[in-house]
């Protein structure tokens, strides 16, 4: 009788724990029995280095898998370096002592070739979907086979085995199905198949498996026939480990498509291979459209992560910022800390340093892009310029200088986007600010009456139409030490003589502003003879940092806080409706109070804003028409 052994130094909780704990899916047991594999085969690769009498044919090491379903069996196969039975009491035997990480440590590699296995819980990950894993191997050197088995948290035994060639069976007995799961499915050539592309794909070693295809059958015209033949399922050789040289469009193109980053076509890809204190390489892709959910909380952003070829995370969105979560692609790293699961990142200073190289790269890459394909950047910048403008506004401001340069706005001059270097680059000597107004659409604005004067002097206007706009322009505060100035701010300060307002004109007409003022009933924070009018016989302008767009933005918003722009209504002194309301305030208080709240509706309109009462409205403008 064979003697049951207890795992040394951990109990049936810790390994329960593991099982039902550690590791988020299910399907990631056979990632980590499929590196453990290459750990052995990598391990062999090693000793024929230092080995004058090894030899390494790379054709001869291999990875196999065999589903049986009628028995419920999966065996992963290596003809790696295999273990004595003294390997498999000190590496099965106590949980969480990794063989791969003490022949690391035992033997320093020098040649490139990594061992992927930082922690010994991985092959544990088989108690997911098996009731009993048994392990047949023969060491390299050794003439003789061991069979360990175990049952789980109970305990394992280890006897002699059979088995003629160097190397390592697992065997895992699958459990049978539960309401809440189907284990069966890890029996299915197509399942396994997608478990192997989505993780191993970039293993080393060749990968097989028997595969069960149809074809006519030889000799016949229309018989089919299932045959079953030996594929390799991975690719082995990832594109981001090759030289750039050697790539072209398309093979860039393919492992986008190939990946899912998207259906659409990237614009650009951005191939990073960096060598020094700490070692990866990147693919990134910068896409040409936005994802349907992009702008929603349902979106999460991230790159894929790989630990030399293994795939580890499908979304590490702490190696991009938030601002340029458009970016799609993959890391792989050597020398990243990996937590117990090998399933998410720890945090340390080397994941930082590469986030931060990252978003260099991808900033460099769209400002050449804004330099040298403008056509193609403004393509990106109509699915992502939204991203970039809440970049600049969020978190306090403490990315504007990183993404200013980035930013593009519709030129009144221009007729067309431009960003804010070209517009400081064409502003005349003497203008102090960088005008813009902001509005639901291009034209809207170009109608708006507070555009006149700026626009007459010769100055140009950006166009704000994106709610993100001025939020972002107010974080940003100046541009090159220009600062921002709405159209509709009650002082343009243009400092012209001619655009301002004649004091004595003004002091004429206190009282005629300040009756108008009491009947619009706190409605203004003032009513002023306007100096930036020419055709139009009244606007609104603000006081303050809150402009109205701002104000219809906000008192949008769910949680609608009832904000108010501190508007002043200004008048055309130069417009037919002056002199009615001169005429009015001597004459007539009853007609001047219908004029003023006909001029104040016709503002609101103008903007864009609700007016009071609609109906009140309407019958006022009857009464001026009989």
């Amino acid at each position: 009788m064979v003697e049951t052994k207890e795992f040394k130094a951990e109990s049936r909780r810790l390994l329960e724990m593991m099982i039902n704990s550690i590791y988020s899916q299910k399907e990631v047991f056979l990632r980590e029995l499929i590196s453990n594999a290459s750990d052995a085969i990598d391990k062999i690769y090693y000793k024929a280095l230092t080995d004058e009498t090894l030899s390494f044919e790379k054709n001869n090491y291999y990875i196999k898998l065999t589903a049986d379903k009628e028995n419920r069996t999966l065996t992963i196969s290596d003809t790696g370096i295999g273990m004595t039975k003294e390997e498999l009491e000190t590496n099965l035997g106590t949980i969480a002592k990794s063989g791969s990480l003490a022949f690391k440590s035992e033997n320093e590699l020098k040649d490139g070739h990594d061992i992927i296995g930082q922690f010994g819980v991985g092959f544990y990950a088989a108690f997911m979907v098996a009731d009993v894993v048994t392990v047949i191997t023969k060491a390299l050197d050794s003439d003789i086979a061991y069979k360990w088995e175990s049952h789980g948290a109970n305990g394992y035994t280890i006897e002699t085995g059979e088995k003629e060639t160097v190397g390592t069976d697992i065997i895992l007995k699958i459990k049978e199905n539960t309401e809440e799961d189907s284990y069966e499915e890890f029996l299915e050539e197509y399942r396994l198949k997608a478990i192997i592309k989505k993780y191993s794909d970039f293993i080393r070693y060749p990968i097989k498996m028997d595969i069960t295809a149809t074809k006519p059958k030889e000799g016949t015209e229309n018989e089919l026939e299932d045959v079953t033949e030996e594929q390799t399922i991975n690719s082995m050789v990832p594109i981001w480990r090759k030289n750039k040289n050697e790539l072209t469009e398309e093979d860039y193109q393919n492992f986008y498509t190939e990946k899912r980053f998207g259906f659409d076509q990237p614009l650009k890809h951005i191939h990073i291979s960096v060598d020094g204190s700490i070692s990866y390489q990147a693919i990134l892709y910068i896409p040409e459209k936005t994802p349907f959910n992009y702008y929603s909380k349902e979106y999460e952003k991230g790159l894929e992560l790989y630990a030399n070829g293994v795939l580890i995370m499908e979304k590490c969105g702490d190696l991009l910022p938030d601002y340029f979560s458009f970016v799609k692609g993959m890391v792989d790293s050597s020398d990243l800390s990996l937590n117990i699961s090998r399933e998410i990142l720890q945090q340390d200073r080397q994941l930082k340093r590469i986030e931060k190289n990252l978003t260099k790269k991808i900033k460099s890459q769209l400002q050449t892009m804004l330099k040298n394909e403008r056509e193609k950047y403004e393509t990106f910048y109509e699915s992502f310029g939204r991203q970039l403008k809440f970049g600049v506004y969020s978190d306090f401001g403490a990315n504007k200088d990183m993404l200013q340069d980035l930013l593009l706005f519709y030129s009144s001059k221009e007729k067309k986007l431009v960003s804010l270097d070209e517009y400081v680059t064409r502003m005349k000597e003497d203008q102090k600010y960088i005008y813009y107004a902001a509005g639901e659409s291009i034209k809207r604005i170009e109608r708006l009456p507070q555009t006149e004067l700026v626009a007459d002097k010769g100055y140009e206007i950006l166009y704000f139409t994106e709610d993100i706009d001025e939020f972002a322009i107010k974080m940003l505060m100046n541009y090159k030490e220009k600062e921002f100035k709405s159209v509709s701010a009650s002082d343009l300060e243009l400092n012209e003589e001619e655009s301002k307002v004649d004091p004595k004109l003004e002091e004429e007409n206190k009282d005629l502003l300040e009756e108008m003022k009491n009947i619009l009933n706190g409605q203004v924070s003032k009513v002023k003879i306007s100096s930036r009018l020419k055709s139009h016989p009244v606007c609104l302008s603000t006081e303050g940092e809150v402009t109205i767009e701002m104000e219809k933005i906000l008192n949008a918003m769910p949680d609608n806080q009832h904000v108010k722009a501190n508007k002043v209504l200004e008048i055309n002194k130069d417009h037919a409706v002056f002199q009615s309301l001169t005429n009015a305030f001597a004459s007539d208080k009853e007609k001047l109070a219908l004029f003023t709240n006909l001029l104040y509706n016709q503002a609101l309109l103008i903007e864009g804003l609700p007016i009071n009462d609609p109906v009140e409205f309407t019958n006022n403008i009857c009464k001026v028409m009989v």
